[in-house]
């Protein structure tokens, strides 16, 4: 019998739990569907948010044939097989596209992608991605440019408690018995958002108990079957975020041990070393930042020798970064200052520039004033000259606030000698 996850996988979107933001009434996929007209995109999100069942049921609801591919088992000759079947299916050219589902689409290759682009540029295919991980590090320019991008999110504790309470009482096998949710903390943990993770958690601590018609399901029995069986919800290492969250919080709260023994769980898990590398990249940028901004030059030449020298030699250059950035001195000075700066540009919308700051490379703009009264700061003395570069409305705003520790107590001195009490 099929695992209880797929036996209750969604048909329809009213079916479909979670993901309002894209399915609900008059959310933007609700109305591809509803016009019958799609446009190729790419759902990005966690794992067990509903990105396949998601696919399947647009391919349903519009009525067109659906192939999919696992980016992990597939090649080139299999894209161009489906490619060209899809192209048969569709008579004489007439008719809507048939869509081609690919999972994991950030583990293909820039070849496989490249065999993708006439298809999806000629509309002889509509594609669906699915990845967990950013596409704009694994998918290339020119596929992910003919593509929409849809966030998914993991799933609220009141969405699992729904897909629960429906696997009890609609489930072939569950609705049989007489299952009480007595306590659901540990089931909601443990599940961290991933809906087939629920199910799976789910189906186990039913398994274990399989002689009794009436179970009461507490969080003590949910954690004594997990005991005992550890792997049985984990497939894949889906504690992917689990680990990576306790790696970055290790590097940021200074501890090198701890560090890398996240990184250690994660190498013998399989996880991507690129993946990890791309967060040591931002760890040194968000945690790290100006207080050593060798930091990211470091993890910035990690994450290169990891894609030149390859597998398993890439782990000492992942170490080495690992443990400089934990070490290294911390700042989020410039984390803390963009976002700042993006909370004023939301609220102030798109301010003038400052007449004197434009640039005037036309006789009407320098008659408008364009770059009328800029000063050169190179021709004054330390080049530098007191003047305003924010817009008149935020003149003397401050955003980038320096905090204490060696390298940016030099900066906040510079800032002090250039401008004074103005920063």
């Amino acid at each position: 019998m099929e695992p209880l996850a797929e036996r209750m996988r969604p048909r329809t979107l009213d079916d479909y739990v979670g993901q309002q933001h894209l399915v609900g009434q008059g959310a933007v996929l609700r109305k591809m569907i509803d016009a019958g007209r799609l446009s190729s995109f790419i759902l990005w999100g966690p794992p067990g948010v509903g990105k396949t069942t998601l696919a399947q049921i647009v391919a349903g609801m519009l009525k067109v044939p659906f192939y999919t591919l696992s980016a992990v088992s597939s090649g080139v000759k299999d894209v161009r097989d489906v490619v060209e079947r899809a192209q048969k299916s569709r008579f004489f050219g007439t008719g809507p596209s048939p869509i081609l589902f690919i999972d994991e689409i950030h583990r293909f290759s820039k070849s496989q992608q490249d065999s993708l682009l006439g298809a999806v540029e000629r509309g002889i295919v509509t594609l669906i991605g699915a990845t967990t991980e950013n596409p704009s590090f694994e998918v290339i320019r020119p596929l992910l440019s003919r593509c929409q991008l849809y966030v998914l999110q993991p799933l609220e504790a009141a969405d699992l408690l729904k897909l629960l309470q429906r696997a009890i009482a609609q489930d072939v096998v569950l609705s049989e018995k007489h299952i009480e949710l007595k306590e659901t903390e540990a089931l909601l943990r443990y599940s961290g958002g991933d809906a087939r993770k629920l199910l799976n958690i789910l189906e186990l601590v039913v398994d274990a108990e399989s002689t009794m018609q009436d179970i009461v399901v507490t969080n003590e029995l949910v954690l004594s079957r997990l005991q005992q069986n550890p792997l049985a919800y984990d497939k894949d290492g889906e504690m992917h975020y689990d680990i990576i969250s306790a790696f970055i919080k290790s590097i940021r709260g200074s501890d090198p041990d701890a560090a890398l023994y996240w990184l250690a769980r994660m190498i013998e898990g399989g996880e991507d070393p690129k993946f990890i590398a791309r967060r040591l990249v931002i760890s040194a940028a968000e945690d790290i930042g100006l207080a050593n901004p060798n930091a990211l030059l470091l993890a910035n030449a990690a994450f290169d020798a990891v894609q030149k020298i390859g597998w398993p030699e890439g782990r000492i250059p992942l170490a080495e970064a690992t443990v400089y950035l934990a070490t290294s001195a911390k700042s989020n000075s410039a984390y803390l200052g963009v976002d700042a700066a993006l909370a004023v540009v939301r609220q102030t919308g798109n301010l003038p520039v400052p007449l004197h700051l434009r640039n005037a490379p036309t006789k009407l703009m320098k008659d408008l004033g364009y770059s009328d009264g800029y000063l050169y700061p190179h021709d004054y003395p330390d080049h530098f000259v007191g003047q305003q570069y924010m817009p008149d409305q935020l003149a003397g705003h401050r955003l980038w606030q320096g905090q204490h520790n060696p390298a940016e107590e030099k900066l906040i001195q510079r800032m002090s000698a250039c401008w004074g009490e103005r920063k």
